[in-house]
């Protein structure tokens, strides 16, 4: 029997991860509602005062989506290491690093991907306008698969390891920084009126260096945590 191509291993690691995801919707659910809940008792608690919250917005929206992220990453290679899938992949012929994308954008589609259809909605919370709300849209859709594949590396680090959840968070909130940084800009840019272009070049720019030396970094943690 033929092995399976690149391709197919990875539309398969893909098509498994989701699937397992619907069978725990509760997961799933639970990142969703923890961004709905928490993006919409600021504007109770702070006030009505448009102008604070559009200064507030932006931050918020982005601090919502970074723990929404951290809060599912115990999830993202924990139950395959457990029950040995982990193991057997990582026997496959196949790049263990092309593997780990398609992991990575699983985890993505589950916890960051609602996070961008839900922004616009929630942006209207905060008095945002058209052109703010499509620049958060655009910033999120850059940002948040950043978020995952540097996550990736934390979730793999400590994979096995107990109070594993505290320290994937030690590791990989200073590398989420720059993210966040660039993204709440973006929108604070446009709502300035000087242009959101430079953020979200930069976005776009951790974007592709996370992508390009991510997937081999965490590659290389999980054979070390599988040894």
């Amino acid at each position: 029997m033929s092995q399976p191509s690149l391709s197919e291993a990875l539309r398969g690691v893909v098509r498994r991860d989701l699937l397992l995801a619907m069978r725990h919707r509760s997961d799933v659910a639970m990142s969703i509602f923890f961004v709905v809940i928490v993006a919409s008792l600021f504007p109770l608690g702070v006030g009505p005062e448009a102008a604070v919250l559009r200064m507030i917005g932006p931050g918020v929206l982005w601090v919502t989506a970074l723990l929404a992220c951290l809060l599912s990453l115990g999830r993202l290679f924990t139950a395959d290491y457990l029950d040995g899938v982990l193991e057997q992949t990582a026997l496959i012929p196949q790049s263990l690093a092309v593997l780990v994308i398609g992991k990575v954008f699983a985890h993505w589609v589950i916890s960051g991907l609602p996070v961008v259809l839900l922004s616009p909605l929630l942006g209207l919370q905060f008095g945002l306008g058209g052109d703010s709300l499509g620049v958060l849209t655009l910033s999120l859709l850059l940002g948040t698969p950043t978020l995952s594949m540097i996550g990736g590396i934390g979730a793999a680090l400590t994979l096995g390891l107990r109070g594993s959840g505290l320290l994937v968070a030690l590791l990989v909130l200073p590398l989420f920084v720059p993210v966040l940084i660039f993204g709440a800009g973006a929108v604070t840019s446009s709502l300035a009126g000087i242009g959101s272009e430079a953020n979200l070049s930069l976005l776009g720019a951790c974007f592709m260096l996370s992508l390009a030396f991510a997937p081999w970094a965490t590659a290389v943690a999980l054979r070390i945590a599988l040894e």
